[in-house]
């Protein structure tokens, strides 16, 4: 008998394999890092087939924990990082390069030639995003551009392109070539009404059609494919969800509803709020994306704020300052001290997401005295994290006209308690963690659950949802509005620092 879902999920930074039960709850769980490689500043890369040896390890080390055969599993599904873009052929499976992570900049003189003609929103109509490095139709044209021998091989159609989720059901199923409608949208080339490729803008960035895979719903009306009985499950099992890392998180949170939002703090900051059936365009520097599509139903869209710099940062105070030994220290650290000490940390390592979308910014650190100390680094580190959400809620209350309740929260940075507070007082609204805080993988578990009848609808997903604790704001309203007017200082003062 079927006892669990299978979830791989495959992050920027680790993969990991969740084994979920009909609760929603975690069964078993492993997880490897990856390396990070950075060839020069601004460029960013993986290597596919090290991210796929992951992918087998994490498989056979869930199994392993749980002691769990294959004929217990029902489906299997897929959340990835999102726009990280990857080439291989189509008869070899060998990668042509390392894969360009979303975090990669060496488009930005390319965005801006598109830009030329229809300025920074000239493909927002059809794809609901502005011309920016963070998606993947420039990395794919620059990989055409500089790899020998691609644009050939493109052309004929022996090479494939894809996000993480295509190259992993490819090797998963033995060639099946596909993405779903969340995936597909953050490349800069597929049209949100009609889900589909473009031909206008894949003409405009020169990218052959033909190496490009099927557009399917996010939760399979029949399986994309199977796994190989020679693949890391050992059983032909069907490979039915598939979404975008955020997107997952979201129906990880069960935010079924219009006006429903979620966060997620990992290596970055990704909110989406659910808007329904109706396409939003933002006029306040949010982006608009499918939030999911399950099987025939009509997709429903979303609005997010993408900010590429959170928990990145406090990786960054570890592995590049030593500031810290570990992740999980910067807490006690930044509790050492009662504030920020009039610092503030604007991380715009690669320029500046929503809603300002300016590749032009660099990091800041302003404020400095000699009264500062490595807590008030810490600290304004966190700091940086809810200042960058607060403006993305600006932003998605001004398109959207939603006031919310609350917002729930999930990935690794709702760990720390002095964050999530801090949280809930600068957006002036509680912050809620669920009891299952991994909810990417449970939303790709929830897809190909769904797919395959182990849950019968979104009600039953939602029925599964339940807190673990809730920080209410107690800033005063003053000292939260000077906080934050500060905060927008330092981040003027992070503009314009990349001349063309």
């Amino acid at each position: 008998m079927s006892r669990y879902i299978a979830a791989i999920d495959q992050g920027t930074t680790s993969t990991r394999c969740m084994l979920f039960d009909r609760q929603g709850q975690a069964a078993a769980a492993h997880q490897i890092e990856h390396r990070q490689i950075f060839p020069q500043p601004g460029w960013v890369e993986h290597d596919p087939m090290e991210i796929w040896q992951r992918v087998q390890q994490v498989v056979a080390g869930a199994l392993q924990s749980a002691q769990v055969a294959p004929s217990e599993i029902a489906a299997v599904g897929i959340a990835n990082q999102r726009e990280t873009t990857l080439v291989w052929n189509r008869q070899t499976g060998q990668p042509y390069y390392n894969a360009l992570v979303w975090q990669d900049t060496r488009t930005d003189a390319l965005c801006a030639q598109l830009g030329q003609a229809g300025g920074q929103d000239r493909f927002r109509a059809q794809t609901g995003l502005p011309l920016a490095t963070y998606f993947s139709g420039p990395k794919i044209r620059w990989l055409l551009d500089n790899v020998d021998g691609l644009r050939a091989d493109a052309e004929r159609g022996d090479a494939l392109f894809g996000t993480v989720d295509s190259w992993l059901v490819w090797q998963l199923t033995g060639g099946m070539h596909v993405t779903d409608v969340t995936n597909a949208s953050r490349t800069l080339l597929m049209d949100l009404q009609r889900l589909d490729w473009d031909d206008e803008i894949l003409a405009a960035l020169d990218i052959p059609r033909r190496m490009l895979p099927n557009i399917v719903p996010s939760s399979a009306t029949v399986p994309y494919g199977h796994t190989l009985t020679s693949g890391p499950f050992g059983a032909a099992l069907p490979v039915c969800g598939l979404l975008g890392d955020q997107q997952a998180a979201t129906v990880g949170q069960a935010c079924f509803a219009p006006g429903e939002a979620k966060n997620t703090y990992g290596t970055g900051c990704f909110m989406l709020l659910n808007t329904g059936e109706e396409i939003v365009h933002s006029q306040h520097g949010l982006l608009t994306t499918p939030c999911y599509k399950l099987g025939d139903a009509p997709a429903v869209y979303a609005l997010e704020g993408s900010i590429a710099i959170t928990g990145a940062l406090v990786q960054w105070l570890r592995d590049n300052l030593g500031l810290i030994g570990s992740a999980p220290d910067i807490e006690p650290l930044a509790r050492t001290v009662s504030d920020n000490g009039g610092m503030y940390f604007v991380p715009a390592f690669s320029g500046l997401y929503a809603p300002h979308w300016r590749d032009d910014a660099r990091g800041v650190i302003a404020g400095l005295t000699g009264y500062v100390n490595k807590g008030h680094f810490a600290r304004a580190a966190l700091e940086a994290t809810a200042f960058q959400t607060r403006e993305v809620l600006d932003a998605m209350r001004a398109d959207a006209g939603v006031d919310l309740q609350h917002l729930k929260v999930d990935g690794g940075m709702v760990a720390n308690e002095l964050l999530m507070q801090f949280q809930a007082d600068v957006l002036d609204v509680p912050v809620i963690r669920p009891r299952v805080a991994e909810t990417t993988a449970l939303g790709a578990a929830y897809a190909a659950g769904l797919s395959v009848g182990f849950w019968s609808d979104v009600e039953e997903l939602r029925a599964n949802w339940v807190a673990d604790q809730r920080w209410e704001p107690c800033a005063e309203h003053g000292a939260r509005a000077a906080l934050f007017a500060q905060w927008k200082k330092a981040v003027a003062r992070s503009l314009n620092w990349v001349e063309s």
